[in-house]
């Protein structure tokens, strides 16, 4: 009976458990060991390798042709929905004085705290969204409630969002229970005029009736048929003394609320936020409620000892889109298997997991090129721009030529590049846009990279067809970002609040014909600057397909074939194509002189 976890059992496929497929030693019995193993029996175990691999049985194992288990991979996101709520404000305290000989003192309630806002941030550090992902619900502190003595409320802790450079927010859902109390008020009020209207007329009516001598029953009659009063607009935003009757609570008289300021201004909707660069200080998303006020700032003539105070705002409450868009100098795009990873553990350090099958990248790998470790001189230099001359001359209509010095400043040049960063994400396939394989969401990392790299494997068909498959995928990604981002702006224009605040008011409409929807084109992405990476380089069979790739890559340049994505206006300076061997490091060198070359330029 074979065993069950046979390594030629075909119901563990390869490269779902690379590790099933590796030999293991027998380890003996305790007991009946009688010699200890020799150590050629631990270096033929320790260089065992996977049975998948077909091309890279006889290259020995490296940093390049690691075992499938040497990788290092960390927590990552690029995508997460949370939900951000403000810190509601504290209630304000009813208290009065109360000294030896002084039972009945002043108000001296203090005001409730205002509550925290929630601020995002662009920092350095960060390269995922993945703690955001998990924690879904951020909240910041509610403000505390006012005491006695005139103490008012602690105010709520604020909350900063740290997110990485390159991430998007977007606005997706918004409640503010400002706004609904606002609509709330205003329907209270047009019931509360209708009812004094209707008590006036009803006074009126007893008054002429009074006059007419019909009698005190029918204009008492009069006054009773009226209907029950409606509920006081701002009854629910006060806090009234716990020590009072039904009675004084049913006659009480509530004033209205004091105007405030706000030393926080809520953003206006829609919100949407591209984080390119580095925050200098916190962006306000939502700001707090503002805190109750105290009985003290009720005191008038007629009320000496006010027996309420007001409530904490509610806060407002946010459901947000991050979308993570890595700042990589250059983006790597190839079909699977095609040897990026590999590519990248030649280039840097990065221990990015590699196998002989497809999808071995599940997730974006993040790579650095150091060009000048400090540690003598550095390995290329980056093209720096030169010194701007010493003078210079202007052609005055009055006063002829004039020449005008130029003295050098101090940090007027810029530093020369020391590193670059490489951005590798999963493979794209043929019709990747239908949500195929892994699809082309990951294409958002290289959306602004400087420069894109596209990795094609020598070994695997015609080079040509390839590079033109990729450059359709990304296009297709282009067009759909840009209508993304139409809908978007089309989105902003409407009036969400439904009150007309926003429209023009008093102006002619002239009827037009609608302007011309523009066509997306995907030139964002199509003038970057690209070149080509041949991987496999080293395997029989390759030099034919090369050639055949260069060729297509110089009637590029020339104009005399299009450009791969078929879009006008694309970067077709000057298409290269490199040659190199991966798992060997033969020929990576080239690829960082090119890339200085494009970056400088």
């Amino acid at each position: 009976m074979p065993p069950r976890c046979s390594p030629a059992s075909a119901l563990f496929l390869p490269f779902l458990y690379p590790t099933l497929f590796r030999a293991l030693p027998r380890v003996p019995r305790a007991g009946f060991s009688t010699s200890p193993p020799t150590s050629t029996s631990i270096a033929e175990n320790g260089s065992d390798s996977t049975e998948t691999s077909t091309t890279n049985d006889a290259i020995p194992v490296s940093r390049l042709n690691p075992p499938p288990d040497d990788y290092a991979i960390s927590s990552f996101a690029d995508k997460a929905r949370i939900t951000i709520l403000a810190g509601g404000g504290g209630h304000g305290c009813i208290s009065f004085l109360r000294e030896a000989f002084l039972a009945n003192g002043p108000a001296n309630g203090g005001d409730g705290g205002h509550g925290g806002n929630v601020y995002i941030q662009a920092v350095h550090g960060e390269n995922s969204l993945h703690k955001l992902a998990r924690r879904r619900v951020i909240r910041a502190g509610r403000g505390k409630t006012g005491q006695g003595s005139n103490r008012g409320g602690a105010r709520g802790e604020d909350v900063v969002i740290q997110v990485p450079i390159g991430t998007v927010v977007r606005e997706i859902e918004r409640i503010d229970p400002m706004d609904e109390e606002n609509v709330l008020y205003r329907q209270a009020r047009e019931k509360e005029r209708e009812y004094e209207k209707l008590v006036r007329e009803a006074e009126v009516a007893a008054q002429a009736s009074e006059e007419a001598g019909v009698g005190e029953s029918e204009a008492l009659r009069l006054t009773i048929d009226l209907p029950e009063p409606p509920e006081r607009p701002n009854a629910h935003k006060f806090v009234l003394y716990p020590g009072m009757s039904p009675g004084e609570r049913r006659n009480l008289s509530l004033p209205r609320l004091p105007s405030r300021e706000r030393l926080y201004a809520q953003p206006e909707p829609s919100i949407h936020l591209d984080l390119s660069v580095a925050s200098p200080r916190p962006i306000l998303l939502a700001a707090g409620g503002l805190g109750g006020l105290g009985n003290p700032h009720f005191v008038s003539k007629d009320r000496p000892r006010p027996l309420f105070a007001t409530k904490g705002e509610r806060a407002v409450r946010m459901q947000l889109e991050l979308e993570l868009k890595l700042l990589a100098d250059v983006g790597f795009v190839g079909l699977p298997n095609a040897g990026k990873s590999t590519l990248l553990r030649a280039l840097t350090r990065s221990r990015a997991r590699v196998g002989n099958w497809a999808f071995t990248t599940l997730q974006p790998n993040i790579g650095t090129v150091v060009l000048d470790n400090h540690k003598g001189r550095p390995i290329v230099k980056s093209r720096s721009p030169g010194p701007s001359p010493s003078h210079s001359v202007i052609h005055d209509a009055t006063f002829g030529s004039v020449v005008v010095s130029n003295q050098p400043q101090i940090g007027e040049a810029p530093e020369p590049r020391k590193r670059f960063t490489i951005a590798d994400i999963p493979g794209l396939i043929e019709g990747a846009h239908l949500d195929r394989g892994l699809g082309i969401e990951f294409l958002r990392h290289v959306e602004r990279a400087g420069v894109l790299a596209f990795v094609i494997d020598l070994n695997a068909g015609d080079a040509v067809k390839a590079l033109k498959s990729l450059w359709t995928e990304v296009g297709l990604y282009a067009r759909m970002r840009e209508d993304e981002e139409r809908e978007r702006e089309t989105s902003e224009r409407i009036d969400w609040q439904g009150d007309g605040t926003n429209l023009a008011t008093g102006r002619m409409i002239i009827a037009d014909l609608p302007e011309p929807v523009a066509e997306p084109t995907g030139l964002h992405i199509a003038a970057k600057p690209w070149f080509v990476i041949a991987t496999k380089g080293d395997l029989p069979g390759t030099e034919e397909n090369f050639k055949k790739l260069k060729e297509y890559l110089d009637a590029v340049t020339n104009g005399k074939e299009r450009h791969p994505s078929n879009v006008e206006h694309a970067w077709t300076e000057d298409c290269q194509a490199i040659p190199v061997s991966a798992i060997h490091g033969q020929g990576v060198d080239r690829i960082v002189h090119w890339t200085l070359e494009l970056l400088d330029d």
